[in-house]
């Protein structure tokens, strides 16, 4: 009877962790833009990231052959459906005709992340998609 209490217990535990877990570390669109495209679209999303600059942090670096978008035009931004801004967040800059070096984060964020981070844009550009 004690093992079953025991178990029970366990259980309810470990349900009640994994629960939590999944609502507790939830990041923001904000936080996942600021660590996952904040290097190359900057901070304030202008396309002035750190890894953007041919000298950042005092370092030469090759230049990039695409220019990171400037998420805060409206002009740019607004001629991008939701769809073609999910899909180069999803499968990367080349899928996009854009720079081969931003990664592609559809295995790194959940589909809701993408829709969420969408929204995150369509608020800095102040705009909405085609």
């Amino acid at each position: 009877m004690i093992k079953k209490i025991f178990l029970v217990t366990i259980i309810l535990i470990g349900a009640a962790a994994f629960v939590w877990k999944g609502t507790a570390f939830a990041a923001t669109a904000e936080e996942n833009y600021k660590f996952y495209c904040a290097q190359c679209h900057g901070l304030d999303g202008k396309g002035e990231g750190a890894n953007a600059k041919p000298k950042a942090f005092g370092i030469d670096l090759p230049e990039m052959s695409v220019t990171p978008r400037n998420h805060t035009s409206s002009e740019d931004m607004s001629k991008l459906s939701d769809t073609d801004v999910q899909n180069a967040i999803s499968d990367g800059g080349a899928s996009v005709s854009k720079s081969s070096i931003m990664p592609p984060f559809g295995k790194t964020l959940t589909e809701a992340e993408i829709k969420d981070l969408t929204a995150y844009l369509r608020k800095l550009c102040k705009c909405k998609g085609k």
